[in-house]
């Protein structure tokens, strides 16, 4: 069997033992080394340490377990209650005046948490049974909190964008300025639609009840200044700090899990035992997504150097022979069809750097493909049947809610984001006009050597003379 077949083989038997229920990581894990040491031998082992040093050195990493502390510590700060009171007093005047403010709370939320599984369960909590109380009809009032618990992965500071940046050897900061307008886009059309929908169906999501409207200018302006405002400056200090590169990622993460400690206290939130929760899960979290990243660069450098990314390029540019269209469309669907089994670090991680080398063939962006890609990966928890935030929501929702209706709901905004990824085709200024007017030329993470980028993030042409010699 020649290496680019044993390649494509690795990968099909990835795909069918993670369908098995088998732990991503790990398999990834014993893939590469199994495959690996049958075209390299021994020189596989050493393949495995190079990589696990390589992620523990890759300073863009340590900006993860920050930003996921300080995601922990916000959520138990007693702030998405005042928020969501805020925001719904704010926008009692329009219809559907409770389903945008819940929209606007996730979105908000969602951007200092980025966990999607913690935004849909809080808010599943909290501003869902509100909405069941009101009269809103359980599938849009469904919908509405699976779609805003997902904003995290595209609106900055997102954990995914890290990951990616780190993967195609992209700035993390450009990242962040491409992806803040078609976020905001994207939350934007949800509210549009939900206050269409609230127009032309009164019924299914009338209009906030007296005692929930209740409350004056002065009580208003208050609830915002004590809720909104200190949230929106913590998130915009960080945001800011790495856009305009005054911080790092990881100097900004560090400065924003301070504010965020500090905001604990601010609103008496503060105690060691939430501190010392927050800190375990963070440890928890991203131990799993190191170990992920780990087994993702054993497997995807066995694959490459195995030759499977030339199979792939011979498949896209010379039997498919695409477009950049065609090309783009492909790998789109291709992503979003592993958004039902798989969980969207895994797809960054393993399925996206296999499409990476193709991209300069076909004079794409790889920063306009990124953020595509955080856009598609909204679908993979809102498309049925393997829709993760449907199935957090229903752990929390009432005995009487059913999955079902829980599906039919997300699945109007799994077509808003298809939209928003059309236009974002059509108009790709949405994404690139920011970073282009922030950097004259893109500037690299921190720490990192231009020589030292592979192209195609994962591809090991660096591996063999490093290796020693066979027996």
């Amino acid at each position: 069997m020649s290496d680019p077949v044993l390649g494509m083989v690795m990968l099909s038997s990835f795909i069918v033992i993670v369908l098995l229920g088998f732990p991503v990581a790990f398999t990834l894990m014993a893939m590469g080394l199994a495959f690996g040491y049958v075209s390299l031998g021994d020189r596989v082992f050493d393949l495995l340490v190079q990589r696990t040093y390589s992620v523990m050195a890759n300073d863009v990493l340590i900006s993860v377990p920050l930003f996921i502390f300080m995601g922990y510590v916000i959520e138990r700060s007693n702030i998405l209650d005042r928020l969501f009171h805020a925001l719904q007093l704010a926008s009692r005047n329009l219809p559907g005046a409770l389903a945008i403010a819940t929209l606007m709370t996730c979105a908000m939320f969602a951007t200092a948490t980025g966990i999607v599984g913690a935004v849909v369960t809080l808010m599943g909590l909290l501003a869902y049974p509100a909405m069941l109380r009101a009269g809103y009809d359980r599938g849009l009032a469904s919908g509405i909190t699976c779609a805003g618990g997902c904003l995290g992965i595209m609106i900055p500071p997102s954990i995914m964008f890290i990951l990616y940046g780190a993967t195609a050897g992209e700035s993390v900061a450009r990242l962040y300025a491409a992806a803040f307008l078609p976020g905001a886009m994207l939350a934007g059309m949800y509210m549009v639609y939900t206050f269409i929908f609230a127009l032309v169906n009164p019924k299914a999501a009338p209009r906030l009840p007296a005692h929930m409207a209740a409350g004056s200018l002065p009580e208003l302006i208050w609830a915002l200044l004590t809720s909104f405002v200190p949230l929106a400056v913590l998130i915009a200090a960080v945001l800011g700090a790495i856009i305009l590169g005054l911080a790092t990622p990881s100097e900004a993460a560090a400065m924003g899990s301070l504010g965020s400690v500090l905001l604990a206290i601010a609103y008496r939130a503060f105690s060691l035992e939430k501190l010392k929760e927050s800190v375990f899960l963070t440890a928890r979290t991203s131990a799993m997504v190191c170990w992920l990243f780990v087994g993702a660069y054993i497997f995807t450098s066995v694959f490459g150097w195995l030759g499977g990314h030339h199979v792939v390029e011979a498949l896209f540019v010379e039997q498919l022979d695409l477009s950049s269209v065609g090309f783009l469309v492909l790998t789109q669907t291709i992503i979003f069809l592993l958004g039902w089994p798989l969980e969207w670090s895994e797809i960054v991680l393993i399925f996206v750097p296999i499409f990476l080398p193709l991209l300069k063939t076909f004079e794409i962006d790889p920063i306009f493909f990124g953020v595509m890609v955080g856009l598609n990966l909204q679908t993979s928890f809102l498309t049925p049947p393997v829709a993760m935030a449907a199935y957090y929501l229903k752990g929390v929702a009432p005995p009487e809610v059913r999955i079902q209706e829980i599906f039919r709901g997300c699945l109007p905004f799994v077509g808003i984001v298809i939209v928003c990824m059309a236009t974002l085709y059509v108009f790709p200024e949405v994404a690139l006009w920011l970073p282009e007017y922030l950097y004259a030329t893109p500037p690299l993470p921190a720490g990192q050597d231009p020589s030292a980028i592979p192209e195609g993030g994962f591809q090991i042409p660096d591996i063999q003379p490093v290796l020693p010699p066979l027996n």
